[in-house]
């Protein structure tokens, strides 16, 4: 990627192909695996395809069903469970070779007025106070694995400041499973909602384990440990642009049996709450098979 967003709108914008069935595409230069955060958005990038206009996404339920291979594409089939006075309900299958690797329900609302209130932020740093990711890349060398440092180096549209670097990068113990980080697209984005949508739920993915494991003083680049989405889920509350400032404030309140809950707060630079994520991830040690001796 280059640091426009060109690349990652390209990502998102899935391919119809007829009869409510989508074709996403990986990014060529990226690793084996498909990230989650970009099956949750193709998903839910198809899943408006077949919805009005005025009627944006306002909750997603997903499971991550099996590992998907970021070198393949990916085929979306997108049913249309619902369309009522108020809400419209839609469900997709995200599929490789046969097999389905991911599914997600998600409602879409008619835009009405009524009651509003929303929990305040937290208390952070502006994010221009605060170091870049390459910078941090550079200063946190010695904690981070090759590729997570090609990773966090890389000339990514995405510009994300973390609060607490230390236990972000290092796994020092510290503010009990709880992070806090800025980020945006670098450049303009179209002034469609759908297209801020989608790279948020896109987004929402990045770096939510990391505060389960932080709560341990372990690290998600650690490769002694296996980490992995098992589920998520989105509730969008207002309209927002991913090319502004966004705080997500992260936690993890719980874990246990090898699976951890995470959850994150977005806000505005103004301090409107616009979208709440909820998540369980596998967290465990790897163990080494034992070695056969003849």
């Amino acid at each position: 990627m280059t640091r426009s967003p060109d690349q990652l709108l390209a990502l998102l914008n899935v391919e119809d192909i007829g009869g409510d069935h989508f074709v996403g595409r990986g990014p060529i230069d990226r690793g084996r695996h498909l990230f989650g955060g970009q099956a949750i958005a193709q998903a839910l990038s198809a899943m408006m395809r077949t919805t009005p206009p005025d009627r944006p996404v306002h909750s997603l339920h997903a499971y991550f069903v099996l590992a998907g291979d970021a070198r393949e594409p990916v085929t979306y089939e997108v049913a249309r469970l619902r369309d009522g006075g108020s809400f419209n309900t839609r469900r997709c299958d995200a599929q490789q070779n046969g097999e389905i690797i991911f599914t997600a329900a998600a409602s879409f609302h008619k835009l009405e007025t009524g009651f509003e209130h929303f929990a305040a932020p937290p208390d952070a740093p502006a994010p221009e106070d605060l170091p870049s990711i390459s910078d941090l890349a550079e200063r946190f060398q010695a904690f981070l694995p090759g590729a997570i440092r090609n990773w966090v180096g890389f000339d990514s549209p995405l510009d994300m400041r973390v609060v607490a670097p230390e236990t972000f990068f290092t796994g020092v113990r510290g503010g009990g499973g709880r992070q806090l980080i800025w980020f945006r697209m670098c450049g303009p984005l179209p002034d469609s909602q759908p297209v801020h949508t989608a790279l948020l739920a896109y987004f929402s993915d990045m770096t939510l384990l990391n505060a389960a494991l932080a709560a341990h003083g372990r690290l998600i680049f650690d490769p002694a440990i296996q980490a992995a989405s098992l589920d998520h889920a989105l509730w969008f509350h207002q309209p927002f642009r991913v090319d502004d400032w966004l705080l997500y404030a992260q936690e993890s309140p719980e874990a246990a049996g090898a699976r951890a809950l995470t959850r994150g707060q977005i806000f505005t630079r103004d301090g409107r709450m616009v979208a709440s994520v909820t998540q369980e991830g596998l967290i465990r040690l790897r163990t080494r098979p034992a070695t056969v001796k003849a």
